[in-house]
């Protein structure tokens, strides 16, 4: 199968890399040892081409500009390249906090050129073909920037702290218009998701549903979009952590009631396009690509962040939203800055190898979730690449291994199976 031409250059090194791997233990006839020295080399060259990459000293460096092409790929016109291109760069590096991350600042500028201005139009006067225009516009916009706010939330930020002011500013009038609500997905992302793992007390956990089940997914998406701004604050109350029990609360219901107040009295339509169109679609948006992420889960060791959650490479992850395909490596290390994933992924594949780790490619979680509740698992064995001793596995084994970890957790298997932890919750 050939390599999408629309994979980044890192998701191109780690495809060949895996691939590589799976051609020569399929191969017959060769010396074991010469093969185990001939992958550590090729493993170790590799993450030496994907740490140039990132390292603003190397000759080999590339800021990620915009998702659409990698640098090296704009073709621009001299001019426009050397008094344009150039000097944007050279001046949005001095203000994000990596110099990896221009896109951010290019993103953060696209959206106060359009969104914003947009949605001031749409209050001020109103038609419903510019609410219908502004609506797609803000769908294509929303998976990259909740992708550059899961950034936001575990870095602390994406700027210099000299503009720390703005950094912190700009989501509280962006975060309305794509569909989130303040500070919440700060609070159950970052404060209980990644504190739970998708464990017992997860309440976005996926454990106690059949994953291949549109009924199961429903009740998963009903729950959350009905009861999620008072089961978050209760989670909280429960765990002995007031602050975050009143802050996530608070922002919930003042981000709803803002809603409600613009709907009333600046008018329905353009709040309906403005602000509840994208409220739903987003909170529909999170459910699918989390029940994707964490759809695949062991039946024996249920804990590990390799069996609990997977790993995509592919465009629509990778290349538009800041490596999200790389799921588990952000389990392993949530404050791991995207571009480092990669890299992490290579360094530790003996450690996935060994855990059976699910890695896919060409999908992306939405058609995970797609073809999960169409239980298509034979589209989606061919989509995953093989890892030690799933290499050897006849497709229908691949997909029936799947179907084995979608299944549903009873109580007593999640007793079993989920020791009690102490966490911290501050």
């Amino acid at each position: 199968m050939d390599l999408d031409p629309n994979l980044t250059i890192s998701d191109v090194l780690v495809l060949e890399n895996l691939l590589d791997d799976v051609k020569t233990q399929r191969s017959e006839g060769q010396d074991r040892e010469a093969v185990i020295r001939s992958r550590t080399s090729k493993d170790e060259e590799t993450v030496k081409k994907l740490q140039a990459l990132n390292d603003p000293h190397h000759s080999d460096f590339e800021p990620s500009v915009v998702f659409t092409w990698d640098l090296r790929d704009l073709r621009l016109y001299p001019w426009l390249d050397k008094w344009i291109l150039q000097p944007y760069i050279a001046l949005a590096k001095q203000i994000v906090r990596h110099e990896t991350d221009v896109v951010m600042l290019s993103h953060i500028l696209l959206y106060f050129t359009t969104s914003v201005p947009s949605a001031i139009v749409l209050y001020y006067r109103f038609s419903w073909i510019h609410g219908i225009l502004h609506w797609l516009m803000q769908s294509y916009y929303t998976g990259t920037y909740t992708l550059l706010m899961h950034q936001h939330i575990h870095m602390g930020g994406v700027l210099k702290l000299k503009y720390r002011w703005f950094d912190m500013t700009f989501p509280y009038i962006t975060d309305r218009l794509m569909g989130h609500t303040w500070n919440s997905y700060y609070y159950h992302h970052v404060k209980h998701h990644h504190v739970e793992g998708n464990g017992p007390d997860d309440l976005s956990s996926t454990i106690r549903y059949q994953r291949d089940d549109l009924f199961d997914f429903l009740c998963y998406f009903g729950r959350f979009l009905v009861g999620v701004w008072f089961e978050l604050p209760r989670y909280f109350f429960r765990k002995g952590n007031l602050p975050c029990a009143f802050k996530a609360g608070t922002w919930e219901i003042l981000s709803l009631a803002s809603m409600y107040w613009a709907w009333n009295y600046l008018g329905w339509k353009p709040t309906l396009f403005c602000f509840v169109l994208p409220f739903m679609q987003l909170r529909l948006g999170l459910m699918v690509g989390n029940w994707g992420q964490h759809a695949f889960v062991d039946e024996v060791d249920p804990n590990s962040d390799f069996r609990s959650s997977i790993t995509l490479i592919d465009v629509a992850s990778n290349r538009f939203c800041y490596n999200d395909g790389y799921h588990t490596s952000h389990h392993l290390n949530p404050r791991r800055h995207w571009r480092d994933h990669p890299v992490a992924f290579l360094q530790q594949k003996d450690r996935y190898t060994s855990e059976n780790a699910l890695v896919f490619r060409d999908i992306d979680y939405i058609m995970i979730t797609v073809r999960l509740l169409r239980k298509d698992y034979h589209h989606l064995a061919k989509c995953l690449v093989p890892l030690g001793d799933q290499i050897g596995m006849e497709q229908d084994e691949i997909a029936q291994m799947l179907r084995t970890k979608t299944r549903r957790f009873t109580e007593d298997e999640i007793e079993r199976k989920f020791p009690r932890r102490t966490q911290s919750h501050h």
